[in-house]
Formats: C-alpha cells, structure tokens, sequence
C-alpha cells in the first residue's frame, strides 16, 4: 500500500513560482514512477511531469521548460517546481505512483495562478 500526501499549493501572481510536494508512506519509494497531474475546473485530468526510478524526466509540452520534477528518495517526496507560471496552470495538482499494475493517488492540492 502507498499513501501520498500532497503539500504546497497556494495562490501565486502570473510569473511567479511555487513549489509543490508529495510524500509518500511507503518502504518501495525508490522502485516507484511518480507523477504530477493536474485538473482544471471542466477540464479533464492530464499528465504534467513523470519521473521514473531511474530519474528519467517526461513533461507535457504546455509546461516544459518551466516546470521541473525531481525526486528525493531519501525524504520518500517528489517535488515538482513551477516556474513563470501562468493563470492557466490553474488547477488542482495529484501526486500519482505507479507500482506494477497500480496506482496511487494523492488528494490533491490547489494551485491559482492569479493577480
């Protein structure tokens, strides 16, 4: 069994930063791919950013260049760092981990990118 918990969400001007954080209860971190979704108010959810065990990196093509994933195998977290935001990155943010044929989802945190 997986737990993640999300953390650092907030509201943040156009062009700013955030960075958000989800921890994970579990003794098999390290074997785990994470990633980041996100879902809009009437939108569907969409994939942000991956991370494999090996540190492999994938993103959408709407965030590359600005976000960055990275993983702390350590602290059991995986991070995701917003860059130049836009009111577009607006939504609520899913901690996701995939073990073999599972997956495990965070509750989320809200990000609103406005002024």
């Amino acid at each position: 069994q997986v737990q993640l918990v999300e953390s650092g969400g907030g509201l943040v001007q156009p062009g700013g930063s955030l960075r958000v954080s989800c921890s994970a209860s579990t003794t098999i971190f390290s074997h785990l791919a994470m990633a980041w979704y996100r879902q809009a108010p009437g939108k569907q959810r969409e994939l942000v950013a991956r991370i494999t065990s090996g540190h492999s990196t994938s993103y959408a093509d709407s965030v590359k260049g600005r976000f960055t994933i990275s993983r702390d195998n350590t602290k059991n977290t995986v991070y995701l760092q917003m860059n130049s935001l836009k009111p577009e990155d607006t939504a609520v943010y899913y901690c996701n981990a995939e073990w073999l044929v599972r997956e495990y989802w965070g509750q989320g945190t809200q990000v609103t990118v406005s002024s």
